[in-house]
């Protein structure tokens, strides 16, 4: 498969100069506050219009990024482009199903398990958010 144009190379990088110390800062705050995290989620789900305006935003930044980013060649490349579908798939999962999505959440913070394994998962996208900032401002591309 041949590298992906210089071009190509370049858009990926300056959605990974924004996508990753967000994702970065993001998941560090929340593995730290994750134990109080369970109020949180009660306050949010109260307010359906908070809820459905939070879904639209992510939605709309997933389909920002998906059709700002049209490369899958490479490791940062895929990345940027999961992230991307991964935002607007939790967006759209907020629009049309959130009692799903408020259960999902509740009974991972109601679970010590759970707790633990969304820790581990939230520490390990802070480091891909880490990987993704230092790729995306250090890194150059590739002829």
């Amino acid at each position: 498969m041949p590298a992906a144009t210089v071009e190509a190379q370049e858009r990926s990088r300056a959605f990974a100069r924004v996508i990753g110390p967000y994702v970065a800062t993001f998941t560090t705050v929340y593995a730290i506050r994750l134990p109080g995290g369970l109020d949180i989620v009660d306050d949010l789900f109260a307010q359906p219009a908070l809820v459905l305006l939070l879904g639209a935003l992510m939605l709309g930044a997933g389909l920002v990024v998906i059709g700002g980013h049209r490369s899958w060649r490479g490791p940062l490349a895929v990345t940027v482009s999961l992230f991307g579908w991964f935002v607007a798939l939790r967006g759209f999962l907020l629009i049309v199903a959130p009692a799903a999505v408020e259960s999902g959440a509740q009974a991972t913070l109601l679970s010590p398990t759970g707790v633990v394994l969304a820790r581990v998962l939230f520490g390990a996208l802070a480091v891909m958010g880490f990987l993704l900032t230092c790729a995306g401002w250090f890194t150059k591309p590739t002829a």
